[in-house]
């Protein structure tokens, strides 16, 4: 297995020596015949095709039906307070469709409508304020892509591998574009007094999901959203708006967002004490640890996306993160960390959003543990799981950024392993 730096001409050349198997694959079928699916007509080449009117809105094709997030029974006692997983496994590039990015609820997705909605701004400010949806669509927008992860993303993996599949280690994350308002030009509008140094969001929902935020960040590059990909927010994301804080853990992007109050002091509320902490090795919790740190993770192969074509040329995909801006550079390692390669970083790379690496490879048939290890632009490292509960301990179910291993077998089969 070569770990040379992955160039064109290298891939070639490589590709040439040990891709023989699918120069032999193409030579067996001339040998057997021709291939009635080149050579024959199709059933769908025979006939008209459905018409432009046949989904108003457009689906995904029967084909894909196994793309869809998956939830996990057992996580929670209710799956009206839960979580799903987006099928990161089955993606590429980096924009989640709406449809496949998870959702996670305190009391489960409201149906709020548009002429209904109502936003309120008091506390510290010269002119408590009240906006219709109407009123949010006059101001100025602004377009931004952003990951909106979970605290608790990896959470269950803190005690060794659990679960089987990208998806459910690490699938508690989406990237979309969102278009909205920037809230420090409401926030403006109602005039913050200079006592203000903290906001308040709540939701409309029942639980409300309470959170507090400081005035620096909330003036910063916080959003308040009505638009994902280019369409009205989905319900279960908080339509008609919800709040977008770029790089920070998912908890703080209230859905349904129906109050923001200006104070002196955080609030302190339950989501932001008993829950949404970090707890220590000492018994101790740590509070506002609302940034999520440099993380990568491969996505295929994993156990969900096993290689199935046997020995030759493949590609490893993945996808890295960080909350701090720009990812600078994700390693790929065959050997479980002994050796590292630079993957490509694949498209338009975004601070505060998704980026996909690609590293194309000759496997030999051999056992690899693979792992991927993101660099951020502020020099920040993706440590290891060790190094990290060296610090954190195991108590904890959030800000688990740890590399990730994957066990691939000499069958393409891939299990979640932990290297001792």
């Amino acid at each position: 297995m070569a770990d040379e730096p992955t160039s064109r001409r290298a891939f070639l050349r490589q590709t040439a020596a040990a891709g023989a198997g699918l120069v032999a694959t193409a030579a067996a079928l001339r040998a057997e015949g021709a291939d009635p699916l080149i050579a024959q007509v199709q059933d769908y080449a025979s006939a008209f095709g459905a018409p432009v009117d046949a989904t108003p809105y457009g689906l995904p094709i029967r084909h894909e039906a196994h793309v869809v997030r998956r939830n996990v029974e057992w996580l929670t006692e209710s799956p009206v307070s839960s979580i799903n997983f987006t099928p990161i496994h089955a993606l590429e590039g980096t924009i989640t469709p709406q449809g496949c990015a998870f959702e996670r609820h305190h009391s489960g997705a409201i149906e709020l409508n548009k002429q209904d909605y109502r936003l309120m701004i008091n506390g510290l400010v010269d002119r408590p304020l009240v906006f219709t949806f109407a009123d949010l669509m006059r101001f100025p927008r602004r377009v931004l892509t952003s990951f909106c992860e979970c605290a608790a993303n990896g959470g269950m993996e803190w005690n060794g591998a659990q679960l089987e599949g990208a998806q459910f280690t690490h699938g508690m994350i989406h990237n979309m574009e969102y278009t909205g308002i920037p809230l420090r030009v409401l926030l403006e509008e109602a005039g913050v007094q200079p006592a203000g140094k903290w906001i308040y969001v709540e939701g409309h929902d029942a639980s409300s999901n309470g959170r507090s935020i400081p005035l620096d960040k909330a003036m910063d590059d916080v959003l308040v959203a009505f638009f994902a990909n280019g369409e009205a927010l989905r319900m279960e994301h908080g339509y008609p708006v919800r709040l977008v804080v770029p790089g920070w853990e998912g908890n703080m992007w209230v859905k349904w967002v129906r109050r923001i109050g200006i104070y002196a002091n955080a609030v302190e509320s339950r989501e932001e004490t008993s829950k949404y902490t970090d707890l220590m090795p000492d018994g101790r919790a740590r509070k506002w640890t609302w940034t999520m740190d440099a993380k990568s993770v491969v996505t295929s192969p994993s156990p969900q996306a096993p290689i199935q074509h046997g020995p030759g040329p493949m590609v490893i995909t993945g996808l890295a993160w960080s909350g701090n801006g720009k990812i600078a550079r994700v390693d790929v390692s065959t050997d479980g960390g002994v050796t590292w390669t630079p993957a490509r970083l694949s498209g338009d790379v975004k601070p505060k959003a998704l980026t996909r690496f690609h590293l194309d490879y000759i496997w030999d048939g051999s056992e690899m543990l693979l792992q991927a290890r993101a660099t951020d632009e502020t020099g920040y490292v993706q440590p290891t799981k060790a190094a990290l509960r060296a610090i954190r301990g195991v108590n904890s179910v959030y800000h688990n950024n740890g590399i990730q291993t994957w066990w691939v077998k000499v069958d393409g089969e891939v299990e979640n392993v932990e290297i001792a």
